[in-house]
């Protein structure tokens, strides 16, 4: 089936660009919201120190007794504010809603922080490490809490994780290093250059036995350093997905313009979990 697109002109100017939202962003009258509930976590054994809040989505209408995919977003409050770009409830709320997506309870979590440390926020440390211990975080300390209040599958097809930024690399490692739990992946403008040592992807990825993964990448033509030879987001971000795509992986790349802000990532979030959900069974 072809898809016609409308035409739009092209900006000159790709620096100030910004994307307006599509329907799917907005809550609507015939749309009932979900129930949001807030947690405050303090007792990491992975992270000692720190505390953080997450917040837990569920769409309205969910049965209970049914199983739900899962959806755990970093940054938490950043991708929940219905007022910010992601809007994540409001999506959920809306594709659950007209059967776009299966029944989803979205996980938010925000990094971590030491209320009395000389550097109170834990945010790199969490998100650009090129290791298994934000995965453990996760599976160990968050999802446990989910899964004690609420029916979640244990299908690892309906377990997605989506970021951007530092979280966008986050998602993707945690997926990495975890295929057996994530295998939907959403990283938007993904800070790549920032993992320590560098970012190993685009030599890894060739020489590892590809794994069962689905992953939507968004990138920006004026994203951080992008006429730089070095510390480049844009180009980190093409080789990414060169790699997972000369090794086979369903991976879609979305370019936009403009710079390292989340408006485009909000803007394509919804069709993003369309495109990772397209074949699930509702």
């Amino acid at each position: 089936m072809t898809t016609e697109i409308p035409f739009h002109p092209l900006p000159v100017d790709q620096t100030d660009i910004r994307y307006t939202h599509g329907p799917d962003s907005t809550p609507h009258p015939d749309v009932p919201t979900g129930t949001t509930t807030e947690f405050e976590w303090t007792g990491s054994t992975v992270y000692p120190g720190t505390t953080r809040k997450f917040w837990v989505h569920v769409p309205a209408g969910h049965d209970p007794a049914r199983p739900a995919s899962l959806l755990v977003f970093q940054d938490g409050w950043w991708y929940l504010d219905p007022a910010g770009e992601i809007r994540g409830a409001t999506v959920l709320d809306n594709l659950v809603h007209h059967g776009d997506l299966p029944a989803t309870i979205g996980v938010f979590v925000d990094p971590g922080v030491f209320p009395d440390g000389e550097h109170p926020k834990n945010r790199n440390t969490e998100y650009d490490a090129f290791d298994d211990r934000y995965a453990t975080f996760l599976l160990t300390e968050i999802v446990p809490q989910v899964t004690a209040r609420h029916l979640i599958s244990d299908d690892p097809e309906r377990w997605g994780i989506c970021g951007g930024s530092s979280g966008g690399n986050c998602a993707f490692t945690v997926a990495w290093q975890r295929p057996d739990r994530f295998r939907r992946v959403v990283g938007f403008l993904s800070s790549f250059p920032q993992i320590p040592g560098g970012d190993p992807y685009p030599d890894l990825i060739p020489g590892t036995p590809r794994k069962p993964l689905r992953v939507f990448l968004q990138a920006g033509h004026r994203d951080l350093g992008w006429n730089s030879p070095h510390a480049n987001w844009l180009a980190h971000n093409l080789r990414v997905t060169a790699a997972l795509a000369e090794a086979g992986y369903d991976v879609r790349l979305v370019l936009g313009d403009g710079g390292h802000t989340p408006n485009h990532a909000g803007v394509l979030l919804p069709d993003a979990l369309r495109w990772l959900w397209r074949d699930a069974s509702l």
